[in-house]
Order: structure tokens, then C-alpha cells, then sequence
């Protein structure tokens, strides 16, 4: 051990807390030696008989802690200090130390809650808000309180709330301190850039840390994809430097070459994603570089996928980030982005389980035995939409009842160390005599980069077979497991119609079959109702039908990055219980008229299509009316409502017409087919909704035609800005010596000549006629010389004859 580390001047106080409370919370900040000191400190503990578990929240942390652990003791890994995860484990019977995944832990905690033999959990890096984190501590906090008085539990991080931690743990549960080893850190705030490509970037960001600082290089890339990116654009500039990748697709040995020093002595660069943020010490590090992103997963919900997305970095791991360059000496670090803007970043990245599926939370919950996870002490329960979402799954699933607790299928499911629709797949194929190629392809959707990339999943089957590399023989082997334990477990499906393993994945996942929409293969249409997008390049572009197995991006035209094709002519074997017959009535837009039609149907996909000639006739009305009342200003004349507006009839107002459409709507459009209708057809069945004192009322106040004196009818608008008005030929007028009214507003009296040209406007006759009206004689006498134009109009009868008719009937 290293007694000059920070975290041996707590050591006591942990040993304290957890022999007397027997819970605690530890804050120690990066390079106090939590990791890799506490657990040891415990072993001689009385209370201590037993193992230590300590989980980590990435694979590549947890080998590592225990190998420098191991290190420490001057041993190998697997003896006093092992590991555990999934593709790879160091452990015998002489381990007392195990550091495992957390979601190895909660399926240790599932499947015998007891712990039989384990002293302690130690929970690092707790601020991560990991999904198997939080719910590992709310099981081993359950188990504590009901099975396992003795069970110590700490939590340890550099950054979580203590007090709030505490508080879940108990009231008598102790917060420990500890200092940091303190190591002078420079922050260089390069500013951002919105115009170049972050690969562009941080390759220039490293290329000048290289040039003007000494020791190592750590960089931090949202993904696989921009560190390859980069390394791209640093290999020709840099070619005689080592420049190593770390993630979780890499093997363990590539990772721990990138992990140590440079074996001859070469300065270094790495180029990391999150992994790196916490736990780990890269030796020789002293620089980082970083881009300030990050890469969450999201789930959404009513797409039923979850999905990457790139976000900026929390302020948290910022100076997680940043600290790992003064973790052995004094250090600097590069942001790519402005100091100014550092306080709009985010504290702390949301917990994991505000945003995540829920289906697999809400399954391990129903096997432990509680079928509320608000029952359970949690730092932040799950939230209800998401709940009700995975229940909802599950029970489709046939996993849950519909009273929420497990059934026989949901017992083996569960059984499986994986999502819950990924275990149903196994089964599926284990109960076809496929279960280890389904139990493959499961493994393909989890390790990304295994059997090459691409979207065909088999295709990557069929590479991952040949390939005898060390992660992928691990691969193997647990695949292998796998569809061992579901061959025990098949007798829950019974007889399965699968026969080969995309087949088994499309029956586990029947809203992810999906059948491609154009001739190209880019679009997809799924049984779920989702629309996706496929790479027309893709093998699978060709194929007519497939099983989606992952798809990144919004539900609206996520693309499809997995999946596997399924023969058409298998699809009515497979679904057979799936499959629907139904009719459809629906609003034809092209040919304006509501079509019916008998359809079979898997989920939204159409497999087949013919009209039916008896639909249900009520069907059809409503959807005439709810298309009428969507065009009512179509249906019915706009000079029509706007009356109705101008006389305040409410009866007849868009929202009471709207309320009442049975009334009116319903008898006009029975037995039709299209609302082809005249006109007056839909004005009369709306006046039919007045009574005959209502309708005087509307007449009265605002009647349809003025009558001028020569006994010519007009009719009236409404519906014009300038209504209520009328066209008239002004000889019609002749003889009238006062503004006619609607009630007590003028009508507008639109002017015209013989010809139907208009003359004039006016709401003031006797003023035009004394005014204005000498201007128009001198302009129409010339243009219709057989018309009279009389100096004084109010005088003269009316009439709509030429001067020599008019003399001749008068006399």
C-alpha cells in the first residue's frame, strides 16, 4: 500500500462506521485511494468473515481496480482480489475481495437475496446514477433491513451529495471526508468553434497540447466513431507515437496497454470516451484534452427504442475529466469550449433512471417480489410514465400479470442475464433447437463491434464465427451459457414455430418486424406503427421483410443500425396468433369520400387489402360528420354563418353547429358515401335547428335580398369587411330618399351602372344623390345615352327600363 495516500487518514472513521451503523458514505475526491484502499483496510475487520463485493460501473474499471489491488498484495488477480464481469473474471475460492459490474450484483442480489457469505458492498463511484447502480443499492438497502442486519454498505464517490446519500442509507448512517491528494491543475479554455467538425477539433487541440506540455495525453471523444476519427487525422502527423483507443468494445489487453505506461518509454496519447472519467489512473497522464461531450443513452418512450444521443458534458465530469491530468503530479487541462460558458453546463448528468427502459428494472423487481418500485428506498424513484410504459411491455411479453406479478415465462425471462425481450429470443430459439445462434445474435445487439459492423446481424454472425480473437472466444463462451440455461428453461414456451435465430428475435420483438416501404429500402414501416430508415447501401435493403434489433435516433425516422431479414412467406407461420382481421373505414383524400375495406394486418403493416361492401353504417356518418364539421366553413356558405354571426343567432354559430352535428350533420349524411351535397342542402339542415320563433328572429334581423323600389331583389352579404352590403344599379334607387338599414346599421349600397359597372359606394343616399351623383351623370350619360339620368333621382320612379320603354309605360 501507499500510506502517503489522502484516503488512510479516514480509514479508521469507515472502520468505525461500518462496525457500529454498519452504513456510511465516503466523499473522497480523485487520487485519495478509495478505490483501491478501503476494501483491503476491511479484510481484518471481526465483523468482516465473509467477501467484500465492490461494484464499478464499467468493466474496464472493475479489471483494473482489482488488479492494482491485487498488485498491492503481491498477487496475482483471483486470489485474495478478484473480478467479475461479463466477458472476462479473475476469481477462485480463496477470493475475499470481488470487484464486479453493477449489474452483476443485482442479479447476485435477485437471485439469492440473502448474499450468503458476502460481509460487505462497497458501491464506487455512486454519483455515476448508474440504472444498476441505484437499483443494486435499493435491493442490498432491502435485503439489509429485512434478511441482513449484518450487511455493511458504503458508498463511495468524489462528487455525490453525502447528506442526501446518507439520509437513504438511515439516520444513523455516518458521512466520511476525505481529502484529495492535491497536485497543482491549469485549465487552457480554447473556445469553441461551431464551423469545423469536433474531429477537426480536438486533432488540433492535441496537436498543440503535444507541442507545448510534457507527459502523456488523455483526450475524451463522445464515441467509438469520433476516436477513430481522430486517431485518422493524429496517425500521419504523429507517426511514431503510440496512440491507443479505450473504450468498452476493445479488448482487455488493448485496454490495458492504454491503461500503462508506453513499455519503451514513448510519450503517449490516448483517446478515451467516458470511460476513463472516474476510477481509473492512466500513468503518465498529466495532460487532457476535452471536447466537452458526452454520449447518454435515452429511451423513448413511445417509440419503445432507446437511443445515443450526444449531449454537453456535466460540470461534474468536467472536473472529473480534468483531474485525471493531476492524478500523479501536477497537470493541465484543455476544454474546447469558453470559460464564460462553463456555468451553463449542466451540474451533474441526470440519473439513469429518469431517462432509461424500465422493462428490465420492473421485471428483476417482480421476481425479487414487489411489483411497486415505489416500495422500494430509492434516491430517485422511477418515474410513473416510464413505469406504466415497461409494465405495459412486459405484459405483452407475457412476462407480468395483468395484476403485476411475474408468470412462469416471466420467471425464466428473468432468469436470463439480459433485456427482457433479448431473453425471450433465447428462449424462443432454445425451445426450436436454435438456441445458442439466438443467444449469438442477443450477444451481437450487446457488444457493439463483435462480428465486424454493419446492420445485417447475420452477416455478423456468420464473421463473428471465424474470428478467434480473445473478446470474441469470450463472447462465445457466454453465448454458449446462455442458451444452456434457456434449454432448461424452454419448457415455458412450449412449441415455438422459430427456425432460425432472427426469427426467434422476431417473435421476442413482434412490433420490430418491419416491412420495407420503397423500392430503394430506405423506408420501413413496422408493425408497431413506427416509421424507420435503413442505409439503401445496407444488405438488408433488399430484404422484404425484417426484425429490427436496434435503431438509433428520434422515433420519427430512427434508422435502423441492427437487424436481421425474415422470409415473407414465413411471416404468417410465425404470427399466426398476431395476425388480424379487420376492418378499416377511413377518409379517402384523393377521392373525397370515406372508403371501407377488409384488411389483414400485422400490428399497422397491411398484408393484404379488398374493399368491404357492408360496412357499419354509423361508421360511415361519423366520419362524414367529423369530416364536415373539419370543412364546415366549405360545407356550409361563408355568407350563410357570417348572417348568422351578424343576427347573433348562437344556434347557428361554428361551435354550437359543431356541438350539435347529430342533430343536422347525422340525418343529411346517413347512407351517403361523400358530402357532394348542394349547398342549400347543408343551410337548410342547420336553419332546421330553429325553432319558427328563432327563425322570424334571424329573417327579421338580418334578411337574405333587399328589395330595391323597382321591386328588384338583391342579396344581401354578410360576409364581406364591409358588410352588410348589396349590389344595386342605381336606376333601382330611383325615387328612394333614405338610407336603407339592417336594424340600426346602414346598408352598404354598392353602386352600379346599367352595364353592372360599379359607380359608387355609400351608406348615405340623400347625400349621394345631392353630391356626387352630378360627377357620375356627366360620366354615364355619354357611355348609356338610352338610360335616364335625372338631376334630382329622389324625385324620379323608379325603373330599370331605357328612357323610350320608361316613356312608354308611363304614359
Amino acid at each position: 500500500m501507499h500510506p502517503d495516500l489522502p484516503i488512510h487518514a479516514v480509514l479508521p472513521d469507515i472502520r468505525a462506521a461500518l462496525a457500529g451503523p454498519g452504513a456510511g458514505v465516503l466523499i473522497a475526491p480523485p487520487g485519495a485511494g478509495k478505490t483501491t484502499a478501503v476494501a483491503p483496510d476491511l479484510l481484518g475487520q471481526d465483523w468482516c468473515s465473509g467477501q467484500i463485493v465492490m461494484t464499478s460501473p464499467r468493466r474496464v474499471a472493475a479489471r483494473a481496480a482489482a488488479e492494482r489491488m491485487a498488485e498491492m498484495l503481491g498477487e496475482k488477480p483471483g486470489e485474495t482480489v478478484g473480478y467479475m464481469t461479463r466477458l472476462d473474471s479473475k476469481v477462485s475460492a480463496k477470493t475475499r475481495i470481488l470487484v464486479v459490474t453493477e449489474a452483476i450484483l443485482v442479479n447476485r442480489l435477485v437471485e439469492d437475496p440473502e448474499l450468503p457469505g458476502v460481509s460487505a458492498l462497497l458501491f464506487d463511484e455512486a454519483h455515476e446514477r448508474a440504472l444498476d447502480s441505484d437499483l443494486a443499492l435499493a435491493l442490498a438497502l432491502e435485503t439489509r433491513a429485512v434478511l441482513r442486519e449484518d450487511l455493511r454498505v458504503l458508498v463511495m464517490s468524489a462528487t455525490i451529495d453525502g447528506a442526501r446519500f446518507a439520509r437513504l442509507l438511515g439516520d444513523d448512517a455516518k458521512v466520511i471526508e476525505s481529502e484529495g491528494r492535491s497536485f497543482p491543475l491549469t485549465i487552457k479554455w480554447l473556445g469553441g468553434d461551431a464551423s469545423r467538425g469536433i474531429e477537426d477539433r480536438m486533432a488540433a487541440a492535441v496537436m498543440t497540447a503535444w507541442r507545448e506540455e510534457t507527459g502523456d495525453i488523455l483526450a475524451f471523444l463522445p464515441g467509438v466513431r469520433e476516436i477513430e476519427r481522430v486517431r485518422e487525422r493524429l496517425e500521419p502527423r504523429l507517426p511514431n507515437t503510440p496512440i491507443h483507443a479505450l473504450h468498452g468494445q476493445i479488448e482487455p489487453a488493448a485496454q490495458r496497454a492504454a491503461i500503462r505506461r508506453d513499455t519503451e518509454g514513448r510519450r503517449r496519447i490516448v483517446l478515451a470516451t467516458a470511460i476513463a472519467e472516474t476510477s481509473l489512473t492512466l500513468d503518465g497522464v498529466s495532460v487532457v484534452v476535452d471536447s466537452g461531450l458526452a454520449r447518454l443513452a435515452e429511451f423513448d418512450r413511445s417509440a419503445g427504442t432507446t437511443h445515443l444521443v450526444t449531449r454537453r458534458a456535466s460540470q461534474a465530469a468536467a472536473a472529473q475529466r480534468a483531474g485525471r491530468a493531476a492524478r500523479q503530479g501536477p497537470g493541465v487541462a484543455y476544454r474546447l469550449w469558453e470559460e464564460a460558458a462553463h456555468a451553463g453546463l449542466p451540474p451533474f448528468a441526470p440519473a439513469e433512471i429518469m431517462q432509461a427502459d424500465l422493462a428490465p428494472l420492473l421485471l428483476r423487481l417482480a421476481k425479487w417480489g414487489t411489483a411497486d418500485p415505489a416500495g422500494l428506498p430509492w434516491l430517485d424513484p422511477p418515474p410513473e410514465a416510464s413505469t406504466a410504459a415497461a409494465r405495459r411491455a412486459l405484459e405483452a411479453l407475457g412476462a407480468l400479470d395483468q395484476a403485476g406479478r411475474i408468470t412462469a415465462l416471466g420467471q425464466a425471462i428473468a432468469s436470463l442475464p439480459m433485456a427482457p425481450d433479448q431473453a425471450a429470443a433465447v428462449l424462443h430459439g432454445a425451445a426450436a433447437g436454435v438456441g445458442e445462434d439466438a443467444a449469438r445474435l442477443v450477444m451481437l445487439l450487446q457488444e457493439r463491434g463483435l462480428g465486424g459492423r454493419g446492420e445485417d446481424l447475420m452477416q455478423r454472425l456468420v464473421r463473428w464465427r471465424g474470428d478467434r480473437a480473445p473478446r470474441s472466444s469470450a463472447a462465445a463462451g457466454i453465448a454458449k451459457r446462455w442458451a444452456g440455461q434457456a434449454a432448461k428453461l424452454a419448457s415455458v414456451i412450449g412449441e415455438s414455430p422459430v427456425q432460425d435465430a432472427a426469427e426467434a428475435l422476431a417473435l421476442a420483438r413482434p412490433d420490430f418486424v418491419a416491412r420495407r416501404r420503397d423500392a430503394s429500402g430506405e423506408h420501413w414501416q413496422s408493425a408497431g406503427g413506427r416509421g424507420y430508415i435503413l442505409d439503401p447501401a445496407s444488405p438488408l435493403a433488399r430484404a422484404e421483410w425484417i426484425v429490427i434489433g436496434d435503431a438509433q435516433g428520434q422515433a420519427k425516422g430512427a434508422r435502423i443500425t441492427a437487424g436481421a431479414e425474415i422470409a415473407p412467406e414465413r411471416i404468417a407461420a410465425l404470427f399466426a396468433s398476431e395476425l388480424q382481421q379487420r376492418v378499416t373505414t377511413r377518409w379517402n383524400n384523393e377521392k373525397n369520400r370515406v372508403e371501407a375495406r377488409r384488411e389483414r394486418r400485422l400490428g399497422a403493416i397491411v398484408l393484404a387489402s379488398v374493399p368491404e361492401p357492408s360496412p357499419d353504417p354509423a361508421l360511415l356518418v361519423d366520419i362524414l360528420v367529423e369530416k364536415a364539421l373539419e370543412k364546415l366553413g366549405e360545407v356550409l356558405p361563408a355568407g350563410f354563418l357570417a348572417r348568422a354571426r351578424f343576427a347573433g343567432v348562437e344556434t347557428l354559430s361554428p361551435e354550437t353547429l359543431r356541438t350539435r352535428a347529430a342533430e343536422w350533420l347525422v340525418p343529411l349524411l346517413s347512407g351517403r358515401r361523400d358530402l357532394e351535397l348542394p349547398p342549400h342542402r347543408y343551410v337548410e339542415a342547420a336553419l332546421s335547428l330553429l325553432d319558427w320563433t328563432e327563425r322570424q328572429a334571424l329573417d327579421k334581423a338580418a334578411p337574405t335580398h333587399f328589395t330595391s323600389p323597382a321591386d328588384t331583389r338583391h342579396l344581401i352579404d354578410y360576409a364581406g369587411d364591409d358588410a352588410p352590403s348589396v349590389e344595386v344599379r342605381v336606376q333601382g334607387l330611383f325615387g328612394l330618399d333614405a338610407q336603407p338599414m339592417i336594424g340600426s346599421t346602414p346598408l352598404l349600397l354598392k353602386l352600379t351602372s346599367p352595364g353592372g359597372r360599379p359607380v359608387q359606394s355609400t351608406r348615405d343616399l340623400p347625400g349621394f344623390w345631392r353630391g356626387s351623383w352630378r360627377d357620375v351623370v356627366k360620366d354615364m350619360k355619354g357611355r348609356y345615352p338610352k338610360h335616364r339620368w335625372p338631376d334630382q333621382p329622389w324625385l324620379e320612379k323608379p325603373s330599370m327600363k331605357t328612357k323610350n320603354a320608361f316613356n312608354r309605360s308611363d304614359s
